[in-house]
């Protein structure tokens, strides 16, 4: 079992899908490492030499930001959002759509669970 960036890959899966199970790190940006390293996009991550992997994990620590420094990241950069005072701060302390979404319906995500409304009948 390969790890890179401290994620466990998966063994059976391409080196260019199993790479995107690696947060910050998607289709695109597995190809171009791959490229970089010389890896065909067919290999297997159970094909791979300890010599590849070792390329692999240095390729992605000196180019790319990953895990727990993409996540610090922005989660720094949405509190630095909500200290301003900003609307998309305010959106994101509300708990609400942060992208001009419409909240009268949907937005169930953000929102949470529908909630009643107290003192409302239901009309049958």
């Amino acid at each position: 079992m390969a790890r890179i960036a401290g994620v466990n890959i998966p063994t059976q899966k391409r080196v260019v899908i199993a790479l995107t199970y690696i947060h910050g790190i998607g289709s695109t940006k597995a190809r171009e490492i791959c490229k970089t390293v010389g890896i065909p996009a067919e290999r297997r991550v159970n094909q791979l030499t300890d010599d590849e992997v070792v390329q692999m994990r240095e390729a992605i620590d000196r180019n790319h930001v990953v895990e727990g420094d993409l996540r610090r990241e922005v989660a720094m950069n949405i509190k630095r959002l909500m200290d301003l005072g900003c609307v998309r701060g305010l959106r994101h302390r509300k708990g609400l759509p942060v992208r001009g979404q419409r909240t009268h319906t949907n937005a169930r995500t953000r929102k949470g669970p529908a909630r009643p409304i107290a003192g409302r009948k239901k009309t049958v």
